[in-house]
């Protein structure tokens, strides 16, 4: 019997419309420090990408009409995203810095919060709303 889901991928994974893929992958890799895992291109043009993160997270992305699509990205849409990624990083202050740095939009700053996460918000290119975090006790 063929297993559920492929080896080694989660039972989730998010999957984002992006403007450029190229330019995507370079803002995961320089902001986070996602790795491109695996990538499709139809005549030079990235049509699918998925990056990982630490091993164990896997996020997946295609361009604005890639497939046929008509998903647009939040900020091509003029809305802002209904939802959020909640991402923990070994140190929220340096991919915090490192995010503003690759261009995303700061929502907040790093901060202990009451729940007992350091914890700060971001925007990214696209306009994909990330909470960065690590958890202090």
């Amino acid at each position: 019997m063929t297993a559920p889901r492929p080896a080694g991928v989660p039972w989730l994974t998010p999957y984002m419309t992006v403007r450029d893929a190229r330019v995507a992958i370079a803002f995961f890799e320089a902001a986070f420090g996602f790795a491109v895992r695996d990538s499709v291109s139809d005549d030079g043009a990235i049509m699918h990408v998925e990056m990982t993160y630490q091993g164990q997270l896997i996020i997946m992305f295609a361009p604005e009409g890639g497939f046929g699509s008509t998903a647009k990205t939040p900020k091509s849409a003029g809305a802002i995203a209904p939802q959020s990624f909640y991402l923990y990083v070994d140190d929220v202050d340096a991919v915090y810095a490192r995010a503003i740095a690759a261009g995303a939009k700061s929502l907040s700053e790093p901060e202990d919060q009451f729940w007992g996460d350091r914890f700060a918000q971001i925007e990214d290119l696209d306009g994909y709303r990330w909470a960065l975090a690590r958890h202090l006790s």
